[in-house]
Order: structure tokens, then sequence, then C-alpha cells
């Protein structure tokens, strides 16, 4: 039986625990940690698995997911690392931590595996990508893909490309729900009650990103497809591109991709 530990409860932790329950894998075989014991006993209590300490975590997983906050990685790993048995393996779920930060805090040759993951895990729709520390085996990224598939598509990349995954599809979301807001705020202002507005919006965004998925075709003609000659549509794309949304959307992304990198300067 392997046993899995996941260091911090927080939303992304807790989404997922439900996932690889709901993949199969028995109460017993996971552990959490959480640093607030009313949010550690309901959660036990809802789940039925059972919270320790990261100490205890550390000396009894075989594979040890770290889901805490950048800013509190520190005292975690000084914690984490005494009680690691040799070959545990150790997965960061933490925005912007190079693997080389745990591999230095961590004992020698502690196989260390870098995820950038996204909050549809919640609904077990998340993008996750991976990538390998210098003790990790491309058997033990196996591993990780088959864990992290339990709640959403997994990919693998070069940890040099991370700082751009969390910028993109780590961060993605919030840019997609600005725009859903945006897009309902528009609907308000001409007239529509919110609630109609919100639902016409929010289907229309699952439609269109089904579309994306199951389509062979590129984003640009799925659009091409909406905008008719003189039309609706190419009216409103001649405004978006006049107030540089596309630009705005890029320098966006990019600003956020060098957050991530001062996070794992920091």
């Amino acid at each position: 039986m392997t046993r899995i530990a996941v260091v911090g409860a927080g939303k992304i932790g807790e989404a997922l625990l439900a996932g690889l329950l709901g993949a199969g894998h028995a109460p017993a075989e996971l552990v959490f940690t959480e640093r607030y014991p009313e949010r550690a006993q309901e959660l036990s209590a809802r789940l039925g698995v059972e919270a320790v300490d990261v100490a205890t975590a550390g000396a009894t997983a075989d594979i040890v997911v770290v889901a805490v906050k950048p800013q509190d990685i520190d005292p975690v790993l000084a914690e984490l690392g005494p009680a690691l048995r040799p070959e545990t393996l150790v997965v960061s779920l933490c925005a912007g931590l190079p693997t080389a930060l745990y591999e230095a805090a961590l004992p020698a040759g502690t196989p260390v595996v870098r995820v950038m993951p996204n909050t549809p895990m919640l609904v077990g729709e998340a993008m996750s990508a991976i990538s390998a520390g210098t003790h990790a085996t491309d058997e033990q990224l196996a591993t990780v893909e088959k864990l992290l598939g339990a709640v959403g598509r997994v990919v693998r990349v070069p940890e040099s490309q991370q700082d751009a995954v969390t910028a993109l599809s780590g961060s993605g979301p919030a840019y997609f729900f600005y725009l859903v807001e945006a897009m309902i705020d528009a609907g308000i202002l001409l007239g529509l009650p919110r609630a109609v507005a919100a639902d016409l919006i929010v289907q229309s965004a699952f439609g269109a990103a089904r579309m994306l998925r199951e389509s062979d075709d590129h984003p640009v003609i799925l659009r091409e497809a909406v905008t008719s000659p003189a039309g609706t549509t190419i009216a409103a794309i001649r405004e978006l591109e006049r107030h540089g949304v596309r630009a705005a959307l890029i320098a966006a992304i990019e600003a956020a991709r060098d957050r991530s990198v001062e996070l794992g300067k920091h």
C-alpha cells in the first residue's frame, strides 16, 4: 500500500484528497496536515482521512505532497526534512518554488517533482504541469502523473518552463473569471437581469471550452465561424482590438511569469 501525505489542506490540498478518494484510494492510505485544529477536525470527519503533524507525515508516507503557500515553505521544510525516510518522493504544488530549494533543504538524494496545478482541481478538471528534480526518476514522474490524473489532465515540461506554465494555466482560471465578470457587467449595462446575464455567459463559456477541447480546429477558425461579414461579432472584435485587449492579456501573463520567477528567487 502506498501511503500519501498532503501537507497543507487548503483548497488545493482538499481537492487532491477528494480526488484521490474518488479514484479509489482508501482513507487509510491518506493523511494530511492542517495548522488550524478546527479545520483539521472538520475535514477529517468529512473525508474520513486522518490529520497528523508535518513530522508524522514525513516519517510515515511514501509520497509527500506539499501544498502550502510559497511564503510558508521554510518552516514546513525545516520540520519535514529530519523526518523523511530515504527515497520518500516529495511533490511540490507550491507556485514559483524550484526543486533546487527542496533539494537543498531536505536530505541528500531526496527525489522531488515540481507541479503547477490550477483551481479547477476543485471540480476534477485541473491542468497540471510536472517537472522532475535532479533525483526524480521517470518512474516517479509516472507515479505523479497517475496521482494527479485523478483530478484532471497532466503534462510533462522541463522545469525551465514552469514559470511560464504558472503564468498561463496556473493563473489562467482567474483571467477567464475576470472576462466572464466583465461580460456579465456588460449584460447588465444592456438591460439584462444579473441572473440572466450570468446564465447566458457561463453556459456560453462552458460550450466554447468544450468546442475547443473536442475540436481539432485552431481557435482562430472557431472564432471566424462566429464572425459574419459586417455583423455584430466583427464589430465587437474591432473594439477589443482597438482597446488593446490582446496586448493587455499578453502583458498580464508576462507579469505573472515575472512574479513566479521572483517568488522562486526569494
